[in-house]
């Protein structure tokens, strides 16, 4: 995860208002954090491939050390397409610093893109689960990536990410004193929080980071 940037074009989701207003009268931290965290919101950007890109790019290294790999990667296409990516040479990918497999991930990716295995135009239309299914057949993408993929770009709602380390420890901080936390215990205090766990999972990491997180 990493800083958002609000730019002119982007604008928070349009039904962010009416969840803190029902997390703040239905949740008790939330009563708390919302207004702690202050006027802030996420502000889904970029297209569908390149974000699903950048976070095989991201994948187990730094923030700092994804974006400069981002950088020497996005170079190299005319643009960030599918089709031009599978027209890079594998050892040009190599010297920009991405490692064989993540290659691999990638090429993997574009190919979902490019042959239409993807149903992207419908996914609108699709509920969370269908669009999940189609994004972890493809490889490296992990069902952690596609919550954020759901929550950060798709502006979904009410995904709930129990794969989040983050998220998890949150939980334990402010429901549980710090004690450990089991993923039905997390769906035991989410139960407050639908239709809108999504915003309120942003509220649990943005109380633990400095910077409001994007993906």
């Amino acid at each position: 995860m990493a800083a958002t940037k609000k730019t002119a074009e982007a604008t928070p989701p349009e039904y962010w208002a009416e969840a803190c207003r029902h997390l703040t009268k239905r949740d008790r931290v939330m009563r708390r954090l919302i207004p702690q965290v202050g006027d802030v919101a996420p502000y889904p950007r970029g297209d569908a491939f390149s974000t699903l890109a950048r976070s095989i790019v991201g994948q187990q290294v730094s923030v700092a050390s994804a974006q400069r790999v981002w950088d020497q990667f996005a170079a190299l296409p005319r643009s960030m397409t599918p089709r031009s990516v599978l027209k890079l040479k594998v050892d040009d990918m190599r010297t920009a610093g991405l490692s064989a497999r993540k290659v691999e991930y990638l090429v993997d990716l574009a190919l979902h893109f490019d042959s239409g295995q993807l149903h992207v135009k419908q996914w609108g239309q699709m509920d969370d689960a269908a669009i999940v299914a189609e994004l972890v057949a493809i490889r490296g993408i992990s069902r952690w990536t596609a919550d954020m993929f759901l929550i950060f770009h798709l502006a979904r709602p009410n995904v709930l990410p129990l794969d989040d380390a983050t998220l998890i420890q949150g939980i334990s901080r402010h429901y549980f004193s710090g004690d450990p936390v089991s993923r039905s215990d997390a769906r035991e205090v989410a139960e407050a929080w639908k239709p809108w766990c999504s915003v309120a999972s942003w509220y649990i990491w943005r109380s633990l980071a400095p910077l409001p997180v994007d993906y």
